[in-house]
């Protein structure tokens, strides 16, 4: 008998964050001949899907990447329904989240989303503080760029403030003032739909992930897509800068 993917996955060695670029949404749905808002739509399930899988898996943290700054750039239509489509599905997943022990945080510039959508997300986020299992972090109207700029200068104004003492800040500092300042740095990062670029998301905290590409498009990216991106992360190896003896002799020692 074959064995499963999810057999071949070593539970002792996930990674604790996975970070995702959700990816080919609008191209699926212009391959069916159907408008982009039918490709987001169908990318609900797959979200639905991965996040299931990854609460099943025991992984800590899962960052989705669902909304850009450079997506407002978008067609207005598409922009509305995607705006549309956040708050119903937050609204119907809430349930199904707290069912799970799952708990939802989100990053990004969200005073730039329309109230409704701010307060259904508000909302949403009280209603799941309680959870302990996964943490499910969505990335909406988020660039990295404007996190690092706006970490910078936050920090400048406590310097000026007295609060801190330049010669003091670090790189500790600096991920203090990051929106994801409570989450440990993603160790993987998936991006779907052949893309191989990285398209200003978490560019400080990706430093060290590892970075796996697939051409499949987000709504057709299942449960046994993650795991072999999860065989494939564990199959390397992950030096941080030194070499693959210490790692080894390092390894033999713990």
């Amino acid at each position: 008998m074959q064995e499963s993917l999810i057999d071949r996955i070593d539970k002792g060695r996930l990674p604790r964050h996975i970070a995702i670029i959700m990816d080919g949404n609008g191209r699926w749905a212009e391959e069916k001949g159907q408008d982009r808002l039918y490709g987001h739509f169908h990318g609900v399930e797959s979200v639905r899907n991965i996040v299931e899988g990854s609460a099943e898996l025991g992984l800590e943290y899962l960052t989705l990447y669902a909304f850009s700054t450079e997506n407002w750039d978008r067609p207005q239509q598409e922009v509305e329904g995607l705006m549309s489509l956040l708050v119903e599905t937050i609204r119907k997943e809430v349930p199904t989240l707290n069912k799970n022990n799952i708990r939802l945080h989100v990053i990004g510039d969200t005073n730039m989303l329309p109230k409704f959508a701010q307060d259904e997300l508000a909302e949403a986020l009280e209603m799941t503080s309680h959870n302990t299992g996964l943490n499910l972090i969505m990335a909406l109207s988020y660039s990295s760029r404007w996190e690092l700029v706006n970490a910078v200068r936050n920090i400048g104004m406590d310097v000026k403030a007295g609060k801190i003492d330049p010669a003091s800040i670090n790189q500790d500092t600096l991920q203090q003032y990051l929106t994801t300042s409570k989450f440990p740095d993603p160790e993987l990062m998936i991006r779907t739909s052949g893309e191989y670029r990285i398209s200003n998301f978490l560019l400080y905290q990706l430093a060290y992930a590892e970075l796996y590409f697939t051409n499949t498009r987000w709504p057709d990216f299942r449960k046994d897509n993650l795991y072999e991106a999860i065989i494939d992360f564990q199959g390397r190896e992950r030096r941080f800068g030194k070499t693959g003896q210490q790692i080894q002799e390092e390894t033999q020692l713990a």
